[in-house]
Order: structure tokens, then sequence, then C-alpha cells
């Protein structure tokens, strides 16, 4: 049997202690079966009385998560007490267990003291392998809570040494997130990517995603990623289907539109079919003279020396062709190949039929 002579009450510390008439009394009446790990009051110990437990690794001040600590201290105060303990209650100073990086960032913002916890076992496993790390899910909570108890953005950025961005995409992390798929997600750690991606699909298809994802043990934007172009797209929320095409505008006005046009075309056709004559007349006679013009050698060197390009438009009415002309000439070249080339001397004359046609 259990010697309990040296089990000490829980009072004074926890709560305290009850008059012995009140018989509806909350609190326990009898001594528990319990050994308190630290002492119950919190002391505020001098920084340079306290040894760090384990070197620090080097440039560790430069890491983001160091920042954040220095930013969360510095909007919010030190959260969590460190914990330390006397390892000889004779000789000064106390050995940090729990709390480097903290000490770390109370010197970088100038603070000479720290609440403590002295604890009563030389242990340090606790601190470091046994914490429940805050999920995403969690995160997301917590900071929806704090914006309705009325902390502003601008104050969670500060505290956690991010952008006022990167705070607006965890508040919405959850945006557009089937309750089953949250469910799902609720003990792991991502990064707003992730629902990002998953937002793009219907509920049964994020569900889906996030069973695959937590079976790989791969809660990333790139598998994330990877889903949603596998995923069908009658199951993303993003898809259009193709819509059939209407004609544009009323076909009534269109086609009036086209007999319009079709008006102005014949009037301009007609108009050029009444001018061809004297047109054709008014080019001939300006062909000739512009001919006549430009034979003379000196009035030549004088239009291509003051005038370059006024030469030039001379030229292309001197070249200029009617369509009589163009047809004769392409006439006279047709005969004149036919005539270098001569008659077919490889073709068999027997297979030349003659057809004679009978005359009255």
């Amino acid at each position: 049997m259990n010697d309990l002579s040296t089990v000490k009450p829980l009072y004074p510390g926890a709560f305290p202690p009850p008059d012995a008439d009140e018989s509806d009394t909350p609190y326990p009446i009898a001594p528990l079966n319990l050994i308190l790990g630290f002492d119950l009051e919190t002391f505020q110990i001098p920084l340079e009385q306290l040894m760090p437990s384990k070197k620090v690794p080097d440039g560790v001040m430069t890491t983001r998560k160091f920042k954040q600590i220095v930013s969360s201290i510095r909007e919010i105060g030190l959260i969590e007490p460190l914990s330390v303990i006397k390892p000889d209650p004779n000789a000064p100073g106390f050995l940090l267990l729990d709390g480097n990086l903290r000490v770390l960032a109370l010197k970088e913002l100038g603070q000479d003291t720290a609440p403590c916890l002295i604890a009563k076992d030389f242990e340090t496993y606790t601190y470091n392998h046994r914490i429940n790390r805050l999920s995403s899910v969690q995160e997301h909570y917590m900071m929806r809570r704090a914006i309705d108890k009325g902390v502003s953005k601008e104050r969670l950025a500060r505290a956690f040494n991010v952008n006022l961005s990167t705070i607006n995409s965890r508040i919405n992390l959850l945006h557009g997130i089937c309750p089953k798929a949250v469910e799902l997600l609720h003990d792991h750690q991502f990064t707003p990517d992730v629902t990002r991606h998953l937002r793009k699909m219907k509920a049964a298809r994020q569900i889906e995603a996030v069973e695959l994802m937590i079976a790989a043990n791969t809660i990333s934007a790139a598998h994330a990623d990877a889903l949603l172009k596998a995923t069908p797209p009658e199951q993303r929320t993003d898809y259009k289907p193709p819509q059939p095409q209407e004609p544009k505008g009323d076909p009534l006005e269109q086609i009036v539109k086209l007999e319009r046009e079709m008006n102005q075309v014949q009037e301009q056709y007609k108009h050029a079919e009444a001018n061809y004559g004297s047109e054709l007349l008014n080019l001939v006679v300006a062909k000739g003279y512009l001919k006549k013009v430009l034979e003379n050698d000196a009035i030549r060197a004088y239009v291509a020396r003051q005038a370059p390009e006024i030469l030039e438009q001379f030229e292309l009415v001197i070249n200029t062709l009617s369509m009589e002309e163009a047809i004769e000439q392409a006439e006279r070249q047709d005969a004149m190949a036919a005539e270098r080339e001569g008659p077919d001397m490889d073709s068999d004359p027997q297979d030349q039929t003659v057809t004679t046609i009978p005359q009255d």
C-alpha cells in the first residue's frame, strides 16, 4: 500500500481553500495524489543569470522563425514563460530547459528580465518533443476569433512578421471548402495555396483530393495542383461549358446592311463604266505627252535632279497599259512563245486526229 504521509495538499496554489461549512463548493476538499512539475509562482529572473542548456546554431537570428518570435514579443509580449532549473542550490544562475530563442529575442529587444517557471525535474525532452503544433485550420480559427474580438489585421501582420496579404489569405483559408474536406484537414499543416487549388473543385472532388493527399502524406500546393489538372471538367467549379455561337446582331439588320453595300458597289461600277472612255482618253493623251517630254534628256535630267519622286510617278504613267493593250501584249507574248517552242517532235503523227468541217 502506498504511503500517503508524504503527499501534501494541493492548497495553497491551485485554488483558494474552501470553507469547512460549505457543502456545495465546486473545489476538491481532499488532498490530491499529484506532484507538480513547477513551482506555482512565476519569477522574474535577470537574463544574465540564465545559462543555455544547448548551443544555438549559427545564423539562427537571421531565420524567419526567430524574426517571428521577436515580432510577437514586441507586439503582444511573452506568452509562455521560460522553463528553468536550479542545477546547484548553492551556486548562482539558472539553467534553461526551454526558451533559448526567446532569451535571444528578449536580449535583442533590450529586456533585462524574463518571467520564468522553476522546474523540479531536470529534463528537456518534454519541452522539445512533446509539443502539439498548431494546425493550419486551428490557426485560421484563431485569427478569425482575434479579428472578431477587435484585433486589427495590421496588428496580426506585425505579430506574425508577415505582410497583410498573407494575413488575408490565412483568414480566407477555408472559403469555398466543403465541411467534410475541412474536417479531414483539421489536424494537418498546409499552405493557403493548397486550398486555393481545392477551391476550384466541386465538393465531392475536394474530399477525394484531400483523402489522396493525406494517404500520400504530401499535403502540398504542387500535389493539389496536379490533382486539379487531373480533375474532369465537370467536377471543376471554374469550368464553363462551350456555349453555342449565336449570330451577332439582328439577321434582318445584316441583310439590310448587305443590300446597302451592294447598291454602293453597283453605283461605283456604273460610274466607272460611264467614265471609262473619257478617262482612258485622258490617260492616253497624258501618256503621250509625258513620253514626248521625257524623251528630252535635259528635261529628264532636271526633273530627276530636282524632284525624283515626280519623275517616278511620270514613269508609272508612261508604263501604264490600258486593258486592251494589256490583252494584246499578253496575246503577242503567247504567240511568240509558241513560235519559239515549235511543233512537238515527240508526238506520233498517227495519233493526231484531223477534223474536217464540211462546207457548203
